[in-house]
């Protein structure tokens, strides 16, 4: 039986884009904003793209914040897209109005972290970029370490905070890309995965991570 993907419809995000992408993994996909879909697929997807504060926000509305924490707890595989990644840390920052000073936002807390806005030259970071992975990456499986990935985003994880001194608890594996300075592009993490780039633009690198994602429900 294929496994049943939830596309998490909040009201953000390339959902179509996103369904037709994980539809070629050979998954059985629905696009749905129902709670109880949500909790009881075998994978739920939770796309984003805008600002954080609207996001989270949308998000919470639709109890997408319980719905991820509930899914997490009972081992139940998540995966973030974009700003659907950037959600899941303790907090955004943004800085749309100097005048007004940052405005922050609480995410979802599945992860410490602040997403901030990017020190580059140039900002958003708009097009293909390669990826540093870790070593005993899943969701990187047999992708070249030359393989580019779409991204288009303002705002990233530049430092990544977790950390643990007990060897029965494995940290997460951090992937890594650079646009004027080094941040978090995936994160695997458990049930608990995320990439701020796009997979379901990403061409046959993208297909494949989806692909090694859906092998893992």
């Amino acid at each position: 039986m294929p496994s049943r993907v939830v596309v998490f419809d909040y009201g953000s995000g390339n959902l179509r884009s996103a369904q037709r992408a994980m539809e070629r993994t050979g998954a059985d996909v629905t696009v749905t904003s129902d709670p109880h879909a949500a909790l009881e697929a075998d994978g739920l997807v939770v796309p984003g793209v805008g600002a954080f504060s609207a996001c989270m926000s949308s998000l919470r509305a639709a109890g997408g914040d319980r719905i991820i924490g509930r899914r997490v707890a009972g081992g139940r595989p998540v995966l973030g897209i974009c700003v659907g990644m950037q959600v899941l840390f303790d907090r955004g920052v943004e800085r749309a109005d100097p005048r007004a000073g940052d405005q922050v936002t609480e995410g979802c807390g599945e992860w410490p972290g602040t997403v901030d806005r990017l020190r580059a030259p140039i900002v958003p970071h708009m097009g293909w970029n390669t990826v540093r992975p870790p070593a005993d990456t899943r969701l990187f499986a047999g992708i070249g370490p030359q393989e580019r990935f779409y991204f288009v985003h303002s705002y990233a994880v530049r430092e990544w905070e977790f950390s643990t001194h007990n060897e029965r608890i494995r940290e997460p594996g951090v992937t890594w890309a650079e646009h004027g300075e080094p941040f978090v592009a995936a994160v695997e993490n458990g049930p608990l995965c995320a990439t701020q780039f796009h997979p379901e633009k990403s061409g046959d690198a993208g297909a494949r991570l989806l692909a090694n994602w859906v092998a893992t429900l």
